[in-house]
């Protein structure tokens, strides 16, 4: 049977990552500090080179523009199993966390996404369910430094956090400062997978360039982190089907992308998914859910207020 012309290009894409990242792998050994592991990665014309230490601590980081076009695009996930139900609102209460807890655990959601002081509370109502509990660290604007992240990381584990989503130091990104933006990731995925917990990496899609996107993406890539995310929602802007396609095929089909920010409806988080998302940041789970259930006047589902937890 003959291969369709997207099956073909997704080929040459994969093809051509793999020979143009060899030739520059090996263009770059003698460049590489001495007893430093160094990782590179291309996409969309941008090369970045990150080299770690013996203890994984970044050394020397880099990026600069060459002329190369490649990525590829994933497989398609369950939608309820691909949000994050999230409150990330300043004014939450912990009847609204407990809330929350009570509908993620009804639609069976990736994750509960709140802040670091409702960890607790949310490890608490979901023991044994499968519904884990993701945290937001720097967030924010990402410009904390990047021990008082590594710190609000350790911390969110103890109280319970399974999934961490970081912001990037968005203003080292666009001032060129790559070792800095590397170590920032850096430290917060080994803290992370320390613990066993999923990292996402929030570049801020609404102010960066696409240069910049690819640029904070490769980083997060070659930090090892799980997922790049697009938005804080707290930065004039949200998850647009460009910026999905964009950062999919710049890391390929290996770790996962996150579109949050302004996914209101079935509609949107479809078009986020065809373009390449596997999760769904957003505060209109059940909503969503219910479009795709085909219920025609979504109401609210209310939740038994616990009486200990918090």
């Amino acid at each position: 049977m003959p291969l369709d012309a997207k099956k073909i290009e997704t080929l040459v894409e994969i093809i051509t990552r793999e020979v143009v990242l060899a030739m520059m792998e090996q263009e770059g050994k003698e460049e590489s500090p001495a007893g430093a592991t160094c990782v590179m990665e291309i996409a969309n014309g941008v090369k970045v080179k990150t080299c770690f230490d013996n203890a994984g601590h970044v050394v020397s980081a880099g990026a600069e523009r060459l002329t190369s076009t490649i990525g590829v695009i994933p497989e398609d996930v369950s939608l309820a199993g691909m949000i994050d139900h999230t409150l990330l609102k300043p004014d939450a209460t912990p009847e609204m966390i407990a809330q929350l807890c009570f509908e993620a655990r009804k639609y069976h959601f990736a994750s509960v996404c709140v802040n670091p002081t409702h960890v607790k509370l949310c490890a608490d109502l979901l023991r044994g369910s499968d519904v884990k509990v993701c945290t937001v660290i720097g967030f924010p604007l990402g410009a904390t430094s990047p021990e008082v992240k590594v710190f609000e990381t350790r911390n969110a584990l103890e109280n319970g956090a399974t999934e961490i989503d970081m912001v990037i130091n968005i203003g080292a990104l666009k001032a060129g400062e790559s070792e800095f933006v590397a170590r920032d990731i850096r430290g917060v995925v080994e803290v992370g997978h320390a613990a066993g917990a999923l990292v996402k990496v929030i570049i801020e899609t609404a102010l960066l360039t696409d240069e910049e996107k690819v640029i904070s993406c490769l980083f997060a890539k070659e930090a090892g982190a799980d997922f790049v995310k697009t938005s804080t929602g707290f930065s004039g802007g949200g998850a647009t089907v460009h910026d999905i396609e964009l950062m999919r095929k710049t890391v390929g089909p290996n770790i996962g992308v996150k579109a949050s920010g302004g996914i209101r409806t079935l509609e949107d988080a479809e078009a986020l998914v065809a373009a390449g998302a596997t999760r769904i940041g957003a505060s209109a789970g059940v909503k969503i859910m219910q479009a795709s259930a085909g219920v025609q006047n979504p109401t609210a589902v209310v939740a038994p207020i616990p009486s200990k937890g918090y």
